[in-house]
């Protein structure tokens, strides 16, 4: 059996199709990992969804910012409607309540012990080291399950708060996990959330660090897989792998096999492009 982790889709499926081909990916023997962001912008999020769902236990999906903005939709939430989003064959389909079902008890992070490799969409607060991450995570997942999800959705928008504190609660604590996860690119010196910095490194504010070269980063020594940054493209070092290389935008959809004793092996393949950068 082969374990492959694949970059953000945002519903380019016929993409994600020949990329399967390209890795022989067959359902009934091996395993895909997806680090998000599996709707929104490219022109197949209906299909990307019912795909992944259909795998069953084959696939393991964490919840990125646009599969978030899928549900804060579904419950009435427009305050972020983009003028450009494609969700509404989502929202309109026949199988919607399913599906929206489905996607909203994803988990945020997925920690393999057996890898030694853990799963993320975008970033975690330089305090946070794995298994304090697993459990945050787990406190918004609970939210996300719960009678409490429409006032999630409702409420889940703002970089506000930007620092991690354990006193953090109620909705200012999970607007803070959600965003380490979902959103975070570079945190500010002093350890901060500086969620509006979003370009290649070497663009962003002096004072601003990308979030895997924290000095002191409490995760630092474990291996981290994660998606959301497609201007940093496919990138090694400090015991990542980002795999979002901007498919969307004309860039490449990424694989990574993942062996335990070895090194994510890429694979890629040129993407036309959608929407221009």
């Amino acid at each position: 059996m082969a374990v492959y982790a694949i970059g953000d889709l945002q519903g380019c499926y016929n993409e994600f199709m020949v990329l399967l081909d390209q890795i022989d990916f067959s359902p009934g023997r091996d395993k895909l990992w997806l680090v998000g962001d599996l709707v929104n912008r490219g022109p197949d999020s209906l299909k990307c969804l019912r795909f992944v769902k259909d795998l069953g236990n084959r696939a393991v999906v964490v919840l990125g910012n646009h599969d978030l903005h899928l549900l804060a939709l579904s419950q009435g939430n427009l305050s972020k409607k983009e003028k450009d989003h494609t969700l509404d064959p989502v929202l309109q389909a026949p199988d919607r309540d399913e599906l929206l079902d489905w996607l909203r008890h994803r988990p945020l992070m997925h920690c393999d012990q057996q890898r030694d490799i853990a799963m993320i969409h975008a970033g975690l607060a330089p305090e946070w080291d794995i298994p304090a991450a697993l459990g945050y995570a787990g406190e918004v997942e609970a939210v996300l399950r719960s009678d409490d999800f429409p006032e999630f959705c409702r409420q889940m928008y703002g970089n506000k708060p930007n620092r991690w504190s354990e006193q953090l609660d109620g909705m200012e604590r999970y607007r803070f996990i959600t965003n380490s996860l979902t959103r975070l690119r570079y945190c500010r010196n002093d350890g901060t959330l500086a969620l509006k910095e979003k370009g290649t490194p070497g663009t962003q504010s002096s004072f601003c660090i990308p979030w895997f070269k924290m000095p002191g980063r409490a995760s630092r020594n474990a291996r981290i897989l994660f998606g959301h940054w497609s201007t940093l493209g496919y990138h090694q070092s400090d015991n990542i792998w980002a795999l979002d290389s901007g498919c969307l935008w004309g860039g490449k959809l990424t694989a990574v096999r993942i062996r335990k004793t070895k090194a994510p092996v890429p694979y890629q393949i040129d993407c036309k492009g959608v929407l221009k950068p």
